[in-house]
């Protein structure tokens, strides 16, 4: 009876014993929390819209700490590492008591240390917590701080920390960084031998680094393969195989792409730890090793910038501003795609689509290429040669200056800077001078980004879409009206994509116009397919002259290797819209024919305003609408001549509205013969009879 009653009182002293040891324990806990904050500090990354790695920036003292979780790497990497590391890591609370007493063995029977016994959440705990040193009291504190990791995180937090936080040699930590470094490759996919090596390096990692100490890292590499527990992980014979396969001798730069876009992201935010961007990594990798080649070729000063995006969405899918940003010699900090220059003629072919959407012109009519006098404004031909008489397609082709000023003058400048706006397009001028007609020759200033954005209107049917900056500002569709009628939109494109690639570029299937500024200063190419928009810019960043730099000769060619490198497949572009036809010279009315306008603006004519002619469609034209599906699309109508307002009829019945405006749509009841007739505001008519297919 004494015997069970002392049984009873030592348990319940026990327990109360117990109980107080745990009190004490988890009041201690709770007043030495794990600084577990200090795993906090990563680098900030830049990443493309897939969400591959563009661009990290070092941590406030100086490592490569990219954040790794265990989707982050190979599972056989894992594997490996739990192998070697911690076997018992799954199961254990924070210190694994049976290789605690198996070093102590080993110790007592060969006087020195054989294995440790650290486990992997002691390891994170050195790591969270690292000391000078290795001494009893220290080993002692990283088995308490185990337990208190073990408590507040659970295990793959604990790996997690340990993924990103391992010491790999000089500034790298991680998993990630390591990878990055020593195979040039995210740890997603890792051969067995990679695997081996991470798992050996953090033991010791100033010792075995392959780029300081290429055999201690193939024996520490070698030891992890031989490890039983390890070859059992990565089947039979894998092992073997692994060992001779040659460990990596250098270290590879960390991903150091789109540096303009990550700096400017990293200025406006500095706190965010990822970027995300609307870049592709494949489509910048190629862009930027296409500037840097281009300069090499072109010599000391100069640099290249260059903007891709999507005309649909608007996102940038590849920027560069510079050819080196490290390249002080070409001023390579400087972002080129934000710098306002002149856009020598690459502003053309907007001034061609305002002529066909107003029926001045046609692709056939014939356009002189003379000497010209607008008021004291003279402008003469690149090559300082006239051509005489030209069609309007071959103009724009061969990009002759005095047709293009001939056609500003007939459609307004401010009217075109109206157009731009509707893209969200301001050009610069000089202080206090208004647009003229030099506007069309390059006489304002624009960025590559918003030469882009103008284009990506002609790249998708006349609608322009806001590009944004990659980052922040969001791109996407600009409300409103379109730049230009999707018909002068297709006419534009049939004759950019008529333009001869230079020397030895082969043909894409993309339109393109080029530019040179006055004095050499600035060459440009932009190119476009039915989905993407590519613009190159070359020159100097202090704006210096470069005798022989042109837009042909110097950023064609780099346009068409860009979109050759880019990865992108070509899209073809956009199919005819309706009432879009090339039609034959002979086949125009008698007043497209030949375009003649003199400085005043108005039609060369015997001392009156021209009557009205309709120039759109032909008289006796046959246009399908697709009468024959039932879906009727309308009719684009275009005259010339007369005075607004004007009244459409079709078949004698007025049209809804009157217009001041030379185009118009009609919408047929049915397919067969109609009658169309338009009157000015004199009373002039004019009529043409159509079949509607």
């Amino acid at each position: 009876m004494r015997l069970t009653r002392k049984l009873a009182i030592g348990s319940v002293a026990g327990i109360i014993l117990a109980g107080v040891g745990l009190v004490l324990l988890d009041a201690a806990d709770r007043a030495y929390p794990p600084p577990l904050d200090k795993g906090d500090t990563v680098s900030a990354e830049v990443l493309d819209a897939d969400g591959q790695l563009l661009r990290a920036f070092a941590t406030p003292d100086g490592l490569w700490r990219l954040k790794t979780t265990g989707a982050d790497v190979d599972p056989q990497f894992l594997k490996m590492l739990v192998a070697y590391e911690d076997r018992r890591f799954y199961s254990h609370g924070g210190i694994d008591l049976r290789a605690i007493a198996r070093a102590a063995v080993q110790l007592v029977t060969n006087g020195r240390i054989v294995s440790g016994a650290s486990t992997l959440s002691m390891q994170v705990a050195r790591l969270m917590e690292p000391r000078q040193g290795r001494s009893l009291s220290a080993k002692l504190l990283q088995m308490a701080r185990a337990i208190q990791i073990e408590r507040r995180l659970s295990k793959d937090e604990i790996l997690n920390l340990y993924l990103t936080r391992a010491p790999y040699g000089g500034n790298l930590e991680g998993a990630r960084a390591a990878s990055l470094a020593y195979f040039g490759k995210e740890p997603r996919r890792l051969t067995v031998a990679e695997a081996a090596l991470l798992v050996a390096l953090p033991q010791l990692p100033e010792k075995r680094r392959p780029d300081r100490n290429l055999a201690a890292a193939e024996a520490a590499r070698k030891r992890v393969l031989e490890r039983l527990a390890v070859a059992e992980a990565v089947g039979e014979g894998e092992a073997a195989r692994a060992d001779i396969v040659p460990v990596p001798a250098r270290r590879m730069q960390l991903p150091a792409l789109a540096a303009h876009v990550a700096e400017a992201a990293r200025r406006k935010d500095p706190k965010v730890l990822q970027y995300q961007t609307t870049l592709k990594k494949t489509v910048q990798t190629g862009l930027e090793a296409v500037a840097r080649a281009a300069a090499l070729k072109l010599g000391p000063k100069l640099s290249i910038a260059m903007v891709m995006a999507d005309a649909q969405t608007g996102d940038i899918v590849g920027e560069v501003g510079s050819a080196d940003y490290f390249d002080a010699s070409r001023s390579g900090w400087i972002d080129m795609t934000r710098a306002s220059r002149s856009p020598g003629s690459t502003l053309k072919p907007f001034i061609y689509g305002l002529a066909f959407e107003e029926g001045l012109v046609s692709q056939e009519t014939i356009i002189e290429d003379r000497p010209a006098d607008f008021f004291g404004y003279r402008p003469r031909n690149f090559d300082m040669s006239y051509q005489g008489d030209v069609t309007v397609r071959e103009a724009l082709q061969l990009s002759l200056n005095v047709p293009a000023v001939k056609l500003l003058d007939a459609v307004n400048p401010a009217k075109l800077l109206i157009r731009f706006r509707r893209a969200e397009v301001r050009p610069l001028f000089p202080p206090n001078e208004t647009p003229g007609l030099a506007i069309g020759l390059g006489g304002l200033g624009i960025t590559l980004k918003d030469l882009v954005q103008l284009y990506t209107a002609l790249a998708n049917r006349g609608r322009p879409a806001r590009i944004g900056d990659g980052v922040n500002e969001r791109p996407g569709k600009i409300d409103g009206e379109g730049l230009l009628d999707p018909v002068a939109v297709w006419n534009v494109a049939d004759i950019l994509s008529g333009v001869i690639p230079p020397p030895g570029a082969p043909k894409r299937g993309i339109a393109y116009k080029t530019g040179t500024s006055y004095g050499y200063r600035d060459a440009w190419s932009v190119g476009y397919d039915g989905r993407y928009v590519l613009g190159v810019w070359v020159g100097r960043p202090d704006n210096g002259a470069v005798p022989g730099l042109t837009g042909y000769g110097t950023a064609a060619p780099i346009l068409f290797e860009g979109f050759a490198k880019s990865g992108i497949a070509t899209t073809p572009l956009p199919r005819p819209p309706s009432g879009a036809t090339r039609i034959a010279q002979a086949e125009l009315a008698i007043s497209q024919r030949r375009f003649a306008i003199n400085p005043s603006g108005l039609l060369a004519t015997s001392g009156r305003e021209p009557a009205p002619q309709i120039v759109y469609p032909p008289e006796g034209a046959h246009v399908d609408l697709g009468a024959r599906n039932g879906d009727l699309s309308p009719l684009t109508l275009k005259l010339q001549g007369g005075r607004a307002p004007f009244r459409w009829l079709a078949n004698g019945k007025p049209l809804p509205d009157v217009s001041r405006r030379r185009t118009n749509q009609w919408m047929p009841d049915g397919s067969g013969y109609s009658k169309l007739t338009v009157i000015d505001a004199m009373g002039r008519a004019a009529s043409v009879g159509v079949f509607v297919d």
